[in-house]
Order: structure tokens, then C-alpha cells, then sequence
């Protein structure tokens, strides 16, 4: 097995040598934090006036965790701990009821998260030889921009096509002989169920590589797309406040991901708890941020259940690595890669004064995509026999949704009192896709 390192002095950092430069680091980031107005009184409150009193990673442990609803509660910028002239972009999150996540950078902090997700690009033997296609969403959505810097940053040829228009997709693929793609493995899934129907066939491409993400999937997933390509597939895990993508990626050995341990503190609790857990269990990941200066996140709970591990791996990198994400801690939804809450739906409906109180959340596997419905009750008034008034309101609600969450959902009316009504606390989301096989 050929095995390519991009950074390969801190890639294989002996165990003793990580802990030493992550006790710098985290001593780096309480300082960061301490700079801002939301983590002086949380800290104070744990007894740290400064980064000398970390003495040991050990003292993480006296910091509370940072939760998705601190992220919104220090909106727009009391996570800012550098002057707004320095910088240099910033991601938000759609936002929740209104109220967004926020996440600063400056240059340096972008060339940080560059280099990681480079390392993980080069993990999987791609090189400045290969035609990388990304057909993630650029944007606010981390997924287009992170990969696209990175592959630049290796000296592949980038097509910067985004998501969607598969047609489109499928014809540069063809004429520039794409050797490596980047999406969601959903799309991936459909893209190859439209190639026949625009005439291609799999012998029309030279793909050898694919980079998937943001959205759960199983090894059988991974299995059918390398086998309907022929190619190799590997698994990458990130999320916004963490930077984007390239957190975690495989090597070439597509044995778990490894997790940059220089660049993040790991810790794993109980799901639903605060208690740790150790190596081989699973839990929701933990992540502190070692490296970035404009937005330093202490013990952020990710919501994301998986489970580390630090058997060595054969290619020789000392990072420990996490399984594919096995689910949500949460009630977030991931739907063709998109992360959606409940609330944020409700947000949205319940403004809108021809809808009831009831409604229903239901998302659906439609060959390889998902499929979200939204079914909501509206006013017994609204059932006139005007049938341009419903299809009017139902559009109304889809471009409301749409300007919220992101994707359009499908929307279906129904008269008061013919949803059913739960007793107790009310079901919302109906999720019926096949469950993930880990």
C-alpha cells in the first residue's frame, strides 16, 4: 500500500510528544477565550482567571461544556475573540427560530483548517495529478469551500461545480475526465441512477477517488457506490463549529476516520449525560478547539454519536480514529445532507396564519434521495373549493420552509382534526428510511 502524508512530522507524532503540544495548545485557546465576553464569566466561574491555571489536560475537565444553544446565545459575536478587522470570512448556520450559529476566521485560522482538511485529501493517495469535481454546496455551508481550498492547496485541478444539476454534473465529468469527486453519498447514489437516462455509461469516466460526507450512511452505502464506479470511496466527518470539513478523514486503509489531534481535544460522554467515556464505547463526541483564534470553542458537544479508538493503524499516523457517525444525540435531522431541527420548521408554519396547530414532519427514501414532507392542518375556511387558493398557500409555505432550512420540502394540506393526535407529548418527525446499518 502506497501511504502519502501531507504533514508527515505531525501526522505521526509520538503519543507523549501530542500531549505536550496539546497542553500548549489548549493553554493558547483558554487564553483565546478569555478574550471573550461569553467564556469570561463561564471560566471565572471554574476558577480559570488565566491560561496558567491549565497545568494539565487534565483541567479541561473544570470547564462546563458548550452547547449548540450557547453557539445561539452568543449571537452575533461574543464567541469573537480577535478584532473584526482581522477577520477574514465567517460561516453561520441557517438558524434555529430565528437566532443562527455564527463561527469567525482569520487568515490564519483559514489556513489552519486548509492544512488539516489537505491531510486528509492526501491520506487517500489524491495528488495535484487528479481532476477533482466538488459537488458540495458552496456558500455558508462549509462543505464546497473547505474541500475546494484544501484540493487547491494540493494543486488538484478543481471544477467548483456546487450541488445540483446533474446533467451538468454528469457531462463534465465526462469531458474533463474527472478523477475525483466530492458529495454527499445520497447524490452520488443518484447521479449514477440518471446516467442512463442522459446517455452515459460508467466506461464514459476515469473516477477513481470519491470523498463523501455530511450525512450518516452505512459500509453496504460505501460497498454499492465503489462497486457501481469502480472506485475507491472514503469517509470524512466535519461539522461548522469545528470549521467544516476535514476534522476527520480515512487513509487509504478506510479503517475509521482519524481525528487531527493536534487541532482538536477529544472526549466522548455517555449520550444524554455528562459522564466520560473511554476508547472502544460509544458516545457523543467532544471537541475543543486547539488552534483557531477568532472563535475558540471549549468542550463543544457535537451531537454526533460515534466511537473512538486508538489501535494503531497501519498506515502510521498516531491520531486516533472515530467510526462512521452512528446517529444523533439530538433531535437533529440530517436530510440530503442538510441539518434541520424540528423547531426550525415550526418556526416557520406556525406564522403563517391559515395553518392549524397540527402538523406532522415525514422524510422518505425516493431512490437514492431523501424526500421531506411537511403535512400540516389549515383552517376549515380555507376549503372553499378554490383549488388556486390551496395550491397558493401551499407554495407560500414551501418558499418560507425553503428560505429557512434550506431545501423545499413537499407540502401537503389537510382539514383540522385529520392528522392524528398524540396523546402526551406529540410525535412530529416520522423518519422512515431504511435504518443506517453501522
Amino acid at each position: 500500500m502506497d501511504i502519502t502524508f501531507w504533514d508527515k512530522e505531525r501526522e505521526t507524532l509520538e503519543r507523549s510528544q501530542l500531549e505536550v503540544l496539546q497542553l500548549q495548545q489548549l493553554k493558547f485557546t483558554v487564553n483565546q477565550a478569555l478574550k471573550t465576553r461569553f467564556y469570561q464569566r463561564r471560566l471565572a466561574r471554574a476558577g480559570i482567571h488565566s491560561a496558567d491555571d491549565i497545568r494539565t489536560l487534565d483541567d479541561l475537565q473544570r470547564i462546563p461544556f458548550t452547547t449548540k444553544d450557547d453557539l445561539r446565545e452568543a449571537y452575533p459575536d461574543k464567541l469573537l475573540s480577535e478584532p473584526l478587522d482581522d477577520v477574514v470570512r465567517l460561516h453561520t448556520s441557517s438558524g434555529t427560530t430565528g437566532t443562527p450559529t455564527v463561527i469567525y476566521h482569520t487568515a490564519k485560522d483559514v489556513n489552519s483548517w486548509t492544512n488539516l482538511t489537505a491531510r486528509g485529501v492526501v491520506a487517500t493517495g489524491a495528488s495535484r495529478k487528479d481532476v477533482f469535481q466538488n459537488m458540495m454546496t458552496y456558500g455558508l455551508f462549509t462543505g464546497g469551500l473547505g474541500l475546494h481550498y484544501a484540493a487547491e492547496l494540493v494543486g488538484m485541478a478543481i471544477i467548483p461545480i456546487s450541488s445540483g444539476n446533474t446533467q451538468r454534473q454528469l457531462k463534465l465529468m465526462k469531458d474533463f475526465q474527472t478523477t475525483v469527486i466530492h458529495a454527499t453519498p445520497s447524490y452520488i447514489m443518484h447521479i449514477h441512477a440518471k446516467m442512463e437516462e442522459w446517455g452515459y455509461s460508467i466506461d464514459d469516466f476515469a473516477l477513481s477517488k470519491a470523498f463523501i460526507g455530511a450525512e450518516a450512511h452505512s459500509e453496504s452505502m460505501r460497498r454499492k457506490i465503489e462497486e457501481l464506479f469502480h472506485m475507491d470511496v472514503y469517509n470524512s466527518y466535519g461539522m461548522s463549529e469545528m470549521n467544516g470539513p476535514g476534522v476527520a478523514f480515512e487513509c487509504v486503509y478506510k479503517d475509521h476516520m482519524h481525528i487531527w489531534e493536534d487541532t482538536y481535544l477529544v472526549e466522548m460522554a455517555k449520550k444524554g449525560t455528562d459522564t466520560l467515556v473511554g476508547e472502544d464505547e460509544e458516545g457523543e463526541l467532544i471537541l475543543t478547539t486547539l488552534q483557531r483564534e477568532a472563535t475558540p470553542l471549549l468542550r463543544y458537544r457535537s451531537g454526533d454519536l460515534t466511537v473512538l479508538t486508538g489501535i494503531p493503524c497501519a498506515c502510521g499516523r498516531t491520531h486516533r480514529r472515530i467510526h462512521r457517525i452512528k446517529g444523533r444525540a439530538d433531535d437533529m435531522m440530517i436530510v440530503n445532507g442538510v441539518n434541520i431541527y424540528p423547531e426550525q420548521i415550526e418556526a416557520v408554519i406556525m406564522k403563517i396564519p391559515e395553518v392549524g396547530t397540527n402538523y406532522q414532519i415525514h422524510i422518505d427514501k425516493t431512490g437514492s434521495l431523501d424526500r421531506l414532507t411537511v403535512k400540516t392542518e389549515i383552517y376549515s375556511k380555507m376549503f372553499t373549493g378554490d383549488v388556486n387558493a390551496l395550491d397558493s398557500l401551499r407554495h407560500d409555505i414551501k418558499e418560507k420552509l425553503k428560505a429557512s432550512i434550506i431545501i423545499g420540502p413537499a407540502v401537503e394540506l389537510h382539514e383540522p382534526g385529520s392528522l392524528p393526535v398524540s396523546e402526551g407529548k406529540a410525535k412530529r418527525v416520522f423518519d422512515n428510511r431504511p435504518k443506517i446499518e453501522v
